[in-house]
């Protein structure tokens, strides 16, 4: 536990900053919901215990972690979705909003190693 009040604050601030944008993360495909989810632990665990043990026991959030840290894997449904929205907004931005065709391919090299990231990770089924 941190014992400067300020820099507890600052971390109680970030953790939960962290969890915004990793709930933004479940429905946009390029923000990473498990990292910053994991960064918000770290944060809580050393300013807060109270919110450390919220998020970790948390009915939506705390799976991501705790799927995590003992590498159970991750949800096909989870898998499935974030695969699909990705390769929907992947083509069609670089279908229909980027007009250079060097960063199409960027786009497109972006989602084959997330696709290949994902695949590698070990699938749950309910």
């Amino acid at each position: 536990m941190v014992k400067s009040p300020v820099i507890r604050w600052i971390l109680i601030i970030s953790g939960f900053l962290s969890i915004i944008v990793a709930i933004i993360g479940i429905f946009l495909p390029l923000v990473p919901t498990t990292p910053l989810l994991l960064l918000a632990a770290a944060c809580f665990a050393k300013s807060s215990q109270r919110f450390y043990n919220w998020l970790i026991n948390n009915r939506y959030l705390g799976s991501f972690i705790r799927n995590y840290r003992e590498r159970k894997g991750v949800h096909f449904k989870i898998k499935a979705g974030a695969l699909t929205l990705m390769w929907a907004v992947m083509i069609y931005t670089a279908l229909f909003v980027i007009k250079i065709l060097f960063i199409k391919i960027i786009l497109i090299i972006i989602a084959i190693v997330v696709t290949i990231h994902l695949i590698r990770i070990k699938t749950l089924y309910d």
